[in-house]
């Protein structure tokens, strides 16, 4: 199979491993621009090393991006994490089109954080979707499906690195056989189901302490490793990462009021929330360390009855 890698950072450069392991020959691969001063990407990067064509342009939609491709003559087209909009008449200039990964169960969680939200909003399953790229986002015609647990305490990083990623390479190979094959079918999405959210960044993730713990707890988990949930104290961010939650299960067990420091001590503190306690067990200051919660305690004061912002 003669195919052209259209992908960036370390799963663009997995899904080109992936294929030059098993002897399918990659023609060219486009990956976007780095920012100035910024490190090469990864798909570049191994690119270059093995001596592949390399195209990088501001816009798929150039002249230039089309007529790279074309002149590559090949049989599919792999979108392996593309932030770059590629148009339909991009996407259709290989043989037998091109083939897209997202990391959510479409036709929900359409968008560019679509492996926050589903955390965030405690749900117990999501996936990755292999489909058929149009001029809407996230919209076209479904090729193959793979599902997988969200676990009650699974982190975003969880998620992605243990499941959606590895995953995903899977996927992308064999739908690209299916394709190559004719033995594939494309499922129009069901757009009474769809939904669609942005990005998760600084203003989606703060904590909001008078929310259920639940919630908070959720937040939290979908957002480790990023963007980070965070919060104030005392003027100052605080990001929180690595966390339990402790639920009330009587009156007497309601410690503070929202956002107040319940519980101290060498490995973590606690913070109240409805509902229950947040116990953070890893955080990070505007030094920009992350650190144990219990010496993050220790390196900014931190007692019972403080109160963080909510």
């Amino acid at each position: 199979m003669k195919i052209a890698i259209i992908g960036q950072q370390d799963f663009g450069k997995a899904v080109l491993d992936a294929f030059l392991a098993r002897g399918d020959e990659v023609a060219g691969v486009f990956c976007a621009p780095e920012k100035p001063g910024a490190k090469a990407d990864p798909v570049r990067a191994a690119a270059e090393e093995k001596k592949l064509k390399v195209f990088q342009f501001k816009s798929l939609r150039d002249q230039e991006a089309h007529d790279a491709l074309k002149s590559l003559n090949v049989d599919l087209g792999i979108m392996a994490y593309v932030l770059q909009f590629a148009p339909d008449t991009f996407v259709h200039l290989p043989r037998l089109g091109t083939i897209q990964y997202h990391p959510s169960l479409l036709p929900k969680y359409r968008g560019p954080s679509s492996i926050n939200w589903p955390i965030m909003r405690g749900d117990t399953k999501t996936g990755l979707t292999i489909f058929r790229p149009n001029e809407g986002l996230d919209e076209g015609p479904v090729v193959l499906q793979k599902e997988c647990a969200i676990g009650p305490d699974d982190t975003l990083g969880d998620v992605y690195f243990n499941h959606l990623f590895p995953l995903g390479v899977k996927a992308m190979l064999e739908a690209a056989d299916l394709v190559f094959a004719g033995k594939h079918t494309e499922t129009v999405q069901d757009e009474s189901q769809a939904s669609y959210e942005g990005w998760c960044r600084t203003g989606e993730s703060r904590i909001h302490w008078a929310n259920h713990v639940d919630s908070v707890y959720n937040m939290i988990r979908g957002c480790n490793p990023a963007p980070g949930a965070w919060t104030m104290l005392n003027g100052k961010k605080v990001q929180i990462f690595d966390a339990k939650k402790h639920l009330f299960r009587r009156f007497a067990d309601v410690a503070g009021k929202m956002g107040e420091v319940s519980a101290v001590n060498d490995k973590s503190f606690r913070i109240t929330a409805q509902g229950g306690t947040i116990e953070v067990l890893r955080a990070r200051g505007e030094d920009g360390k992350k650190i144990s919660g219990g010496d993050f305690a220790k390196a900014n004061g931190i007692a019972n009855g403080m109160v963080f912002d909510a």
